[in-house]
């Protein structure tokens, strides 16, 4: 129809312009008396004017019956597509028609549009809506797409053989699924960390915790949210999803108030909270609550924990150090749990992660010292090639060829000693692929997980004895704690090789004691390791740089920048392969500045890998930072892997997370008191 209406209008100005030039002419012939023009009786002329005027009207006539006869014969056209009959049913279940022709103009459109006064005759549709066109490009006929025309929401499909589009309106749908959607529960766990620590077997009418109750309460009443309390420190949370998207949207506040409330103390007491959403059923959004709970708590508290059904889970929060607890009696009770485990194998099984540094060996030899002391079999597993290099040197150094035999085994031959009884022990790593034998863990029916890094969305699943302790400086610390305060009698004995390497351990992971999560626990844990004879002098010379490292580690120092305020990044030379230890050196080093809360150290450690080491003073959360990079660690020490990319690449990646992340990864209160000091 588009095509013929576009003719009419090409005749018509064609005849117009006829009729003007002709007029024109026998104007400028009759007043300048030419060829006798003038000498026309007017009766003549009179009546040449109303035989135009006739034509012109039959013309008119004539066009505007054709154009009746067009749209009869496009709306019997239309008819056939979709019956005449069915086209009282789709107006009556709201459903809009549109036939459009080869040049996609709107020729017809059913009576829906008209009632809602939509008039797009003779509109090419992607002008008056480019959603559609996708459904064009794709000419795919089970497609849909949706869109929103005068407020209404329509969902609409097209068919390419007919040129027809079929507009669904399901804004009663929508309205409904918005609704539902807003109404939907979402089920939550609240703790007070520390809480134990602060009452001390007082009442709970202490005037820090009764503050904090009372944020708590007040945050409830204001987001909507039904709390119920389970135990002193512990809170059921039950909202809709309409309140949790506003508590999303505040960023979860109530975890700042609670530590400003009680930032003066000795003791702060901060808040971990564990929600679930997106599942019909209340029950098991309870059981991804409580496992977003433990992860919070896992990860050193004062944060929030999302579990989204199905999806990935979301960190809010995280923006002080897990903060050191000195409960012995829960050592004991950890360590005896240990202890029953490995009587119960019949044999073990213990590893680090890959690239083994000296706390995780450190801590492997203090599990080995246990399973000793049981007479309970035990292994290492250790590839040589995915150890450290001072790790390695180590290892040679301390212990014979035939004591390294019986020591340790590879990756390759630990498949063979896994049997139904056999125990797992994993130390310093709780996910799967950074282990070093990670075919071990799914082998492997009784898994053991010891860690001190905060706890990662990707874990070990379902391990028999699971204790991640982000407050300890180092994996080596927390077993010697084991050792040390277990009720096993007689004691547990250690041979000082196994005690030095440990100290070594804690000597590297909490960088000679500098770092900030080193504790009184740190140092009672040396002092245990030195009972047992360990040689302080020697566990530092097995972290000593000979000169081409220290050089190395020079080299990636002097291409420092400067992008935010206290934060550095240093890009090692993209043409060099460098040691892991070496980059984390040199991360390690930047610290060492004055004024520099974070640095960030990207190097190659072989042709396809590239790892990002980073390090804090505690002031930011370098974990929360590297996990938006896909990596994860510690507080103040954490790692990420990259492959198949470039160093420029991971650099400019960097950038972007800093730039959206850091000032939330940021602990404003330790800004603040640092500033205050001087």
């Amino acid at each position: 129809m588009g095509k013929h209406i576009r003719r009419i209008k090409s005749a018509s100005f064609i005849i117009i312009l006829i009729q003007l030039l002709a007029i024109a002419l026998f104007c400028v012939f009759y007043f300048n008396k030419l060829f006798s023009f003038n000498k026309i009786p007017n009766m003549y002329i009179i009546l040449g004017a109303s035989i135009l005027v006739f034509l012109d009207s039959l013309f008119v006539w004539i066009v505007s019956l054709n154009i009746a006869s067009l749209r009869q014969k496009t709306d019997l056209r239309a008819a056939e597509v979709i019956g005449g009959d069915v086209q009282e049913a789709y107006n009556f279940a709201m459903i809009g028609l549109m036939v459009t022709d080869d040049n996609d103009t709107i020729i017809w459109t059913n009576d829906l549009f008209k009632e809602r006064h939509i008039d797009v005759i003779d509109t090419p549709i992607f002008d008056w809506n480019a959603d559609l066109r996708i459904l064009k490009e794709t000419n795919n006929p089970d497609a849909t797409v949706k869109t929103v025309v005068n407020s209404r929401n329509y969902e609409v499909k097209y068919l390419a053989d007919a040129g027809l589009w079929i507009f669904k309106d399901i804004t009663d749908f929508e309205s409904i699924f918005a609704y539902s959607k807003e109404q939907a529960p979402v089920v939550g766990i609240l703790a007070i960390d520390n809480y134990v620590d602060v009452i001390r077997g007082e009442d709970d009418f202490n005037d820090v915790v009764t503050k904090v109750k009372n944020e708590i309460f007040k945050y409830a009443k204001d987001y909507g949210i039904l709390l119920r309390r389970v135990k002193d420190d512990n809170y059921s949370m039950l909202c809709n999803y309409d309140s949790f998207c506003k508590m999303k949207a505040d960023k979860f506040s109530i975890i700042d108030k609670v530590r400003d409330v009680s930032s003066g103390e000795d003791i702060p007491l901060t808040l971990s909270i564990g929600l679930a959403h997106d599942f019909p059923d209340v029950i098991k959004l309870n059981e991804l609550a409580n496992s977003a709970l433990n992860i919070a708590v896992s990860r050193g508290g004062d944060q929030v924990v999302v579990s989204v059904f199905g999806g990935e889970m979301e960190f809010y929060g995280g923006k002080t150090e897990a903060q050191e607890k000195r409960n012995r009696v829960k050592i004991r009770v950890l360590a005896d749990s240990l202890i029953s485990l490995l009587r119960s194998a019949s044999n073990v099984l213990i590893m680090g992660h890959t690239n083994m540094d000296m706390d995780a060996f450190g801590a492997c030899l203090g599990i080995k010292a246990i399973c000793n002391r049981l007479q309970i079999p035990a292994m290492i597993v250790a590839d040589l090639k995915a150890t450290e290099l001072k790790t390695r040197s180590a290892m040679t150094s301390s212990f014979s060829r035939e004591e390294l035999d019986k020591l340790v085994t590879n990756s390759k031959d630990s498949e063979a000693l896994v049997h139904p009884d056999t125990l797992l022990v994993v130390v310093d790593v709780h996910i799967p692929k950074m282990t070093m034998a990670p075919r071990l863990v799914e082998k492997c029916s009784k898994v053991v997980v010891i860690d001190h890094h905060r706890r990662a969305e990707e874990y070990i699943e379902n391990p028999v004895f699971n204790h991640i302790d982000p407050a300890a400086s180092s994996a080596c610390e927390i077993i010697a704690e084991f050792i040390r305060f277990s009720s096993i009698n007689p004691r547990i004995e250690m041979p000082s090789s196994y005690a030095t390497i440990m100290l070594s351990g804690i000597f590297l992971d909490s960088a000679f004691f500098k770092s900030r999560n080193t504790g009184i626990r740190t140092f009672e844990a040396s002092t245990i390791l030195k009972e047992y004879g360990a040689d302080n002098s020697l566990a530092d010379d097995f972290l000593k740089d000979d000169f081409e490292e220290h050089k190395a580690v020079n080299d990636i120092i002097r291409n420092l920048e400067h992008p935010f305020y206290g934060v550095v990044v240093a890009i090692a030379n993209p043409a060099e392969i460098f040691d892991q230890v070496t980059i984390s050196k040199a991360s390690n080093e930047c610290l060492q500045f004055k004024g520099i809360h974070a640095s960030f150290v990207i190097g190659h450690t072989s042709s396809k890998e590239i790892k990002m080491s980073c390090r804090s003073d505690g002031t930011i959360n370098v974990q929360l930072l590297a996990e938006k990079l896909g990596g994860g660690g510690h507080f103040s020490m954490s790692a990420v892997t990259f492959e198949k990319t470039t160093v420029e690449q991971v650099r400019e990646s960097l950038i972007n997370v800093l730039d959206a992340h850091l000032a939330e990864a940021t602990n404003d209160d330790r800004n603040r008191k640092g500033e205050e000091e001087e």
